[in-house]
């Protein structure tokens, strides 16, 4: 049976019962595997942007005998992907930069039917902005520790009400467990250092300590 890191499972756990999958980035194809052998899901999509990992999948997928049920797909981002081919979108493991750039290259993101869920690995303070410019709105929020490393996690839904927040809210979003003080007290002195250099984080600093 195949097992999901503490990341990946926290992924899993935002996807909708009987949906069907787009994960973008699968890897080696672990997420819409495991969703598809606990009756989850529907169908998927397994995307990667390189060879290698999408064969991995696609043996996996052989493996289990989900040949009818997951379409694995060369692509850059979202490009060779429908908007038939899924209910909702996994993004992960990548930065929050190339997550936004995704989005902003597809033309059929902005679909209030649609349900996303973002696993940025660095700067998920300039996904979220992206996301409050452009119409989305984040619904749940969480920072996961897998091993040493701490990662967020969110879904996210299209709205099309542009919402304007204070910069803290990009920092730690809809968050409301701070039980991982290692993740905020790194997240504090990376913010400190840049205020060394002249940026001014005044605003986030004192809203992360307020909530540590």
């Amino acid at each position: 049976m195949v097992k999901l890191t503490k990341r990946l499972d926290a992924v899993a756990s935002l996807v909708r019962e009987n949906s069907t999958l787009a994960d973008v980035g699968c890897d080696h194809g672990y997420l819409p595997v495991y969703l598809l052998l606990n009756n989850k899901i529907k169908s998927a999509v397994a995307s990667d942007i390189n060879e290698g990992p999408l064969l991995s999948c696609k043996n996996l997928v052989i493996e289990y005998s989900l040949q009818e049920k997951v379409k694995c797909v060369l692509s850059d981002g979202l490009k060779n992907i429908s908007s038939d081919d899924c209910t909702d979108i996994s993004v992960c493991g990548m930065g929050g930069e190339l997550i936004a750039k995704i989005l902003s290259e597809c033309e059929w993101v902005k679909d209030k039917e649609k349900h996303y869920i973002f696993n940025p690995m660095t700067h998920p303070e300039i996904l979220r902005k992206y996301l409050c410019k452009n119409g989305y709105k984040i619904n749940k929020d969480f920072v996961v520790k897998d091993g040493k490393h701490y990662y967020n996690v969110f879904d996210v839904f299209y709205t099309g009400e542009i919402l304007d927040y204070n910069e803290s809210y990009y920092y730690l979003g809809n968050i409301d467990s701070f039980e991982h003080k290692d993740y905020f007290n790194h997240l504090l002195n990376y913010l400190q250092n840049k205020m060394k250099g002249g940026c001014d984080y005044t605003e986030v600093i004192t809203a992360i300590k307020e909530k540590i």
